[in-house]
């Protein structure tokens, strides 16, 4: 009982914590050149607050420092301090723009980071029986690139108000309900503490960025809080709690909408590296965007929806079944990837064949 206390305690210590600083950013935007101006991009017509990521933070950093310190944990203290780098370049990036090789070089450094410091990792697994036959450094190369796609995607998905907040809550506290699940014992866990804890920085900001948002997350926010989920993933992973397969299920709608856009666009000739709004919720925000607020809040209860009603079981089927882990995956994103190419994620607006309301 005293364990429970004390973690309600920290979990609303942080919710709080992360509202407060992201309400300061607020009120201070225009001194610290955190507005966000509408371009051709954007899914909003009014300059709008950015950074407000800067609470998740603060908040969540603070509660893993707290962790470390309490438990010695050195791995913790290693991805806190990669996490602060990515959090730094994010933060100046929302101020003013840095270079893209900037940018990625740092992704590159920390998801290798966090790799080597966490050391041996479990194989890719097809079943019970069957491994991918592979060396330690193909998996490692692997692993490189899905943390570096996955920040990027987890930026690019964080286009529409409350919808990326919305996915990280989703995905850190299913992993804990179905970490649990499988070993009871992970409660003592700072990992699993550290999961949650994130979750309530996320959930704090989003008190503020829940349609329509009054501040956006910002760089700061959405990479600290992509590669966080990485590194927690890969922990837990380690920790033998869950699998890879998991994980990839739980991300589905945002790997889904991000990739299928990315090799649609570059299939259609479109210059890929460009920014653009060519997403499929971006799409499916603009058809039902009476106004604003409307559109973006169908579309985040959407993809809620989707996440909870969907893909939570086959995440739990992935866990539950192993063997079948393989046929899971697939039978999770293929509905999506259906969806995807049915709204035309990344087709040029005149190259769309069928009438989905929207607006260039």
């Amino acid at each position: 009982m005293n364990l429970l206390v004390a973690l309600l305690l920290l979990l609303a210590t942080t919710i709080l914590l992360a509202w407060v600083v992201a309400a300061w950013v607020l009120r201070r935007a225009e001194a610290l050149r955190l507005v966000q101006i509408p371009n051709h991009r954007s899914s909003h017509a009014h300059p709008t607050p950015n950074g407000g990521g800067l609470g998740i933070v603060v908040a969540a950093s603070m509660a893993g420092l707290g962790l470390v310190m309490l438990f010695g944990w050195v791995a913790g203290g290693l991805v806190l301090g990669l996490a602060a780098m990515l959090a730094a370049v994010g933060l100046r990036d929302d101020i003013a723009h840095l270079p893209a090789r900037v940018r990625f070089g740092v992704q590159v450094m920390v998801c290798a980071g966090v790799l080597v410091a966490l050391g041996e990792l479990p194989p890719l697994t097809l079943s019970n029986g069957l491994k991918f036959q592979m060396g330690e450094w193909i998996l490692f190369g692997l692993l490189l690139l899905a943390g570096v796609w996955w920040i990027n995607l987890f930026n690019f998905m964080d286009g529409i108000d409350g919808i990326a907040g919305m996915q990280a809550v989703f995905m850190l506290v299913t992993a804990g309900v179905l970490a649990v699940w499988v070993v009871p014992e992970a409660v003592h866990s700072p990992v699993w503490m550290w999961m949650l804890c994130v979750a309530a920085a996320t959930a704090g900001f989003l008190l503020l960025n829940w349609p329509p948002a009054r501040i956006f997350m910002g760089d700061v926010g959405s990479t600290w809080l992509a590669f966080m989920v990485f590194a927690l993933a890969l922990l837990a992973v380690q920790a033998g709690w869950l699998s890879y397969a998991v994980w990839l299920v739980l991300a589905a709608v945002f790997v889904t909408d991000a990739t299928v856009t990315l090799l649609t666009r570059m299939l259609c000739g479109e210059r890929w590296y460009e920014a653009h709004r060519s997403h499929a919720y971006q799409r499916l925000s603009r058809r039902w965007q009476s106004d604003r607020k409307a559109g973006h809040r169908s579309v985040t209860l959407l993809v809620a929806a989707v996440n909870g009603l969907w893909l939570a079981p086959w995440a739990w089927a992935c866990l539950r079944w192993p063997a079948g882990s393989v046929m899971f995956v697939m039978a999770a994103y293929l509905p999506l990837v259906l969806a995807a190419l049915w709204l035309g994620a990344g087709r040029p607006d005149h190259c769309l064949t069928h009438d989905l309301g929207v607006r260039s």
